[in-house]
C-alpha cells in the first residue's frame, strides 16, 4: 500500500511539473514553483475523489442494497441459513460481506453452543468482519482533508510572497519598476486562487463522502442488528418448540 501512494505522489508531482512547464499559459506560470505544489494537490484531489467513488460503489454491492435487505428479512424469516448465504454471495459489498461471515459463524456454531452462547459469537464474528470493512470506507477521506488544509496555506503562502515581491519591488527609490511589481501582483492572486479552489475541491468532497459513508455504516448496523434479531427469534421458537 505504501508503495501504492508514493507511485501515485510521485506520478501527481511528475504531471505537475511536466504542465507548468509546457502546457501552462504564461499568466499562470507567473505564480511561481508554488503553482507546481497546488496542481499537485488538485490531481491528488482529483485520483481520490475517483478511487472514493469507485470504492463506494463496490462496496454497495452487485444490485440494490434495499432489495438485498428486504430479501433477507425474509429469508431470514423463512429460517433459511443457507439461502441468505447464497444472497449474500450473489450481492457481495460491504454489508453483504459482514451479513455474511455473521451468518456462516450462526451456522457452524450449531449444535456445539447453547442458544445465548450462539448468538453472542454471531455477534462477534459481525463485529470482526465489521471492522474489516469500515477501514475500506475511510480510505483516503483523511489525505481529502489534509490537502484542503494545506492547499490553503500553500496558497497563503504564494500570496504572501507575491505581495512582498510587489513591495520590493514599489520600494526602491524613485519610481517603481511596474513590470516587477505587476508580477509581484500576479503570483499573489494567481495562487491565492490555486489555494482557494484546492481548498473547497477537498472540503466539499471530504464531507460530501464522509456524509456517505455514515449512511453506509447507519444502513449496515440497521441491517445487522435487524438480522440478530431475527436469529434469536428463531433460536427461541426452536427452544420452545424443544
Amino acid at each position: 500500500m505504501k508503495q501504492f501512494y508514493l507511485i501515485v505522489y510521485s506520478m501527481a508531482i511528475g504531471a505537475s511539473v511536466l504542465v507548468y512547464l509546457f502546457l501552462l499559459p504564461e499568466f499562470i506560470r507567473a505564480g511561481g514553483p508554488l503553482v507546481i505544489a497546488l496542481m499537485t494537490m488538485s490531481i491528488l484531489v482529483l485520483s481520490f475523489i475517483v478511487e472514493r467513488f469507485v470504492s463506494l460503489k463496490r462496496a454497495q454491492g452487485r444490485g440494490s442494497m434495499v432489495t438485498f435487505i428486504q430479501q433477507l428479512r425474509q429469508t431470514l424469516m423463512e429460517k433459511n441459513i443457507q439461502r441468505a448465504i447464497s444472497l449474500c454471495d450473489r450481492q457481495q459489498g460491504s454489508l453483504a460481506n459482514v451479513v455474511r461471515a455473521g451468518l456462516v459463524r450462526y451456522e457452524m456454531v450449531a449444535g456445539r453452543m447453547n442458544p445465548e452462547k450462539r448468538l453472542l459469537e454471531t455477534k462477534r464474528a459481525i463485529e470482526e468482519a465489521n471492522a474489516l470493512e469500515v477501514p475500506l470506507l475511510e480510505r483516503n477521506l483523511i489525505s481529502l482533508s489534509t490537502i484542503a488544509s494545506i492547499g490553503t496555506m500553500v496558497g497563503l503562502l504564494g500570496t504572501v510572497i507575491g505581495m512582498i515581491r510587489a513591495f520590493a519591488a514599489s520600494g526602491h527609490a524613485g519610481a517603481p519598476d511596474p513590470s516587477q511589481l505587476a508580477l509581484g501582483i500576479s503570483e499573489a492572486l494567481i495562487n491565492t486562487a490555486g489555494g482557494i479552489f484546492v481548498g473547497i475541491c477537498g472540503i466539499v468532497s471530504y464531507n460530501y463522502f464522509v456524509n456517505r459513508v455514515d449512511s453506509f455504516n447507519y444502513l449496515m448496523d440497521e441491517a445487522t442488528y435487524e438480522m440478530l434479531q431475527l436469529l434469536e427469534e428463531n433460536l427461541e421458537e426452536t427452544d420452545v418448540k424443544n
